[in-house]
């Protein structure tokens, strides 16, 4: 049985943008919701963090991949 963390990684690999911001909202309410103990709001965090970090990722390949698309042949070349 896998753990929870490689669990975690693994779907990280597969997910998408939408999913992980769709997740990150979730945290969100959970925390805004006060009802978490320390444990779970650690966790929480650190799954938040992680997703914060895929997103940023994922934004800055996207912007790449658009500016590549967008610049000349010539200036690619350079």
């Amino acid at each position: 049985m896998l753990s929870q963390q490689k669990k975690n990684k693994m779907e990280k690999r597969e997910q998408t943008y939408e999913q992980a911001m769709k997740r990150l909202e979730e945290i969100v309410k959970a925390i805004d919701g006060g009802k978490l103990g320390i444990d779970s709001l650690s966790e929480y965090l650190k799954e938040a963090q992680a997703l914060i970090q895929f997103c940023r990722e994922k934004l800055y390949q996207t912007d790449q991949d658009i500016q590549k698309l967008l610049t000349p042949d010539d200036q690619n070349e350079a």
